[in-house]
């Protein structure tokens, strides 16, 4: 596995990367959310509005990625069959010797996979938002490495 800043070839796959952890793990949203957040993915992406490294497998094929605001974990998504397999872990430990380890990210209070994950890797709840950062009702918790 190795980490590689946003090659542009790979924008569709990452975007569908995207679609298919947040259908394996976000079961909250509706359709028509998930087609909301997939066109502003895409235009984030697409416009490099975040500093963007993918996860490459054997095969020099995204498997994962993860986006960055200075220390602020914008999103990070890994492919559903390569859950549980050190793909997640590697972004982040990418992001520490990039960033320090001074970083924080919102995660989704229902996707409580995704707290887990982040609680393992040392991030403590901070706070907490009964709206998501697009004001719908998607209640966040602010997490930090403290």
């Amino acid at each position: 596995m190795v980490i590689v800043s946003y090659r542009e070839q790979d924008h569709e796959q990452l975007i569908q990367i995207w679609e298919r952890a947040v259908r394996a793990t976000h079961t909250f949203l509706e359709e028509h959310d998930i087609q909301f957040y997939r066109n502003m993915v895409g235009e984030i992406l697409e416009q490099r509005q975040v500093e963007v490294w993918e996860a490459l497998d054997m095969e020099q094929q995204p498997v994962g990625f993860i986006g960055l605001q200075n220390n602020f974990i914008e999103m990070l998504f890994v492919d559903p069959s390569q859950h549980g397999q050190g793909v997640g872990r590697l972004l982040i430990e990418h992001t520490i010797e990039l960033k320090g380890h001074h970083l924080k990210v919102d995660v989704n209070e229902q996707n409580a996979g995704a707290a887990q994950f982040y609680e393992k890797m040392g991030f403590v709840q901070i706070g907490r938002s009964e709206l998501d950062g697009s004001g719908k009702p998607f209640p966040l918790l602010h997490l930090e490495i403290l």
